[in-house]
């Protein structure tokens, strides 16, 4: 599992299911995640897409590092499932290590195989399908996205499917979508933020994506208090270091220990998150109802 990925041709019959992971970060941003007590977000996705899909392959490729080695369509073809992960870029500034990644993902878009992409990810494919992305005017989501509605179709899709149609969700983002793909349907919205999901259909290239973070534990999400707390505090979220500490240890501590009701009670943090096989549904049902499917269309079973 990860790496660096090459040119790859169509897997055999009867092979494992083959998953990418396209790691948003650049090598500065995985390091800073790590030193903040964090994991390196790709890293962290290759571990639970095996976890739900036991026995497949994951490969992993960093399209925001310039020595990174990227694949071409018929690699692209070649996998059953590819997720994108966040990221600490935005798709405005331009540069190298967006350009390199905004290529990447039209050529995903192109490639026939099932996408599921969270925040950067869900930022990304929707500027490469003809979409823009902003700052958001409201300010930045963080740590919790909450009351995430479904909307009509939202309800009746299947990467809901165990979820409440209003629900809260690990979040931590400063940019939105300002104007959605042509190609994209809206599957829900909350208050901070009218693009909270959508499906994306390009030919046969079908994505899920979600604004917030179902892959993120509240552990990940302290981490990321810790390294970004200067800011955090300069928008208002925390009144100094010492509070934004202190809401970094609590959500570590409740991580360790979901059923302190103490922790859950005072931060308003409910079973859509605390229980792991709900935060985790969107993931676990790209996995089940679009890669899979997929993957037995093509005849790879």
């Amino acid at each position: 599992m990860g790496g660096h990925i090459f040119n790859v041709g169509s897997p055999p019959l009867m092979s494992s299911p083959r998953l990418l992971v396209v790691e948003g970060n650049t090598a500065e941003g995985r390091a800073k995640q790590v030193a903040h007590g964090g994991t390196v977000t790709s890293d962290r996705t290759a571990r639970l897409l095996h976890e739900l899909l036991p026995g497949a392959d994951v490969d992993i490729c960093y399209p925001a590092d310039p020595d990174g080695a990227l694949p071409d369509g018929a690699a692209l073809e070649g996998y059953d499932g590819i997720a994108i992960t966040g990221s600490s870029l935005h798709v405005y500034d331009g540069g190298p290590a967006v350009t390199r990644q905004l290529e990447l993902a039209d050529a995903l878009l192109n490639a026939g195989t099932p996408i599921f992409g969270s925040c950067w990810g869900l930022q990304l494919l929707n500027q490469a399908a003809g979409g823009s992305v902003r700052p958001n005017p409201k300010g930045r989501e963080v740590a919790i996205a909450r009351n995430v509605r479904l909307t009509l179709a939202g309800r009746a899709h299947e990467m809901f499917t165990g979820k409440d149609d209003v629900f809260d969700a690990p979040a931590v983002h400063l940019d939105e979508i300002d104007t959605l793909a042509p190609c994209a349907t809206l599957l829900a919205s909350n208050a901070l933020s009218k693009v909270q999901a959508v499906e994306i259909r390009r030919g046969d290239t079908v994505a899920w994506a979600v604004q917030y973070h179902p892959e993120y534990s509240l552990a990940e999400i302290a981490a990321i208090v810790r390294r970004g707390a200067k800011h955090f505090i300069e928008e208002g979220f925390f009144r100094d270091l010492a509070d934004a500490t202190a809401y970094a240890v609590d959500l570590d501590m409740l991580q360790v220990n979901p059923a302190n009701k103490v922790l859950a009670f005072r931060y308003g943090i409910d079973g859509n998150i605390l229980d792991r096989r709900i935060r985790l549904a969107e993931l676990a049902n790209w996995l089940q109802h679009l890669v899979l499917p997929t993957r037995s269309l093509r005849g790879r079973e």
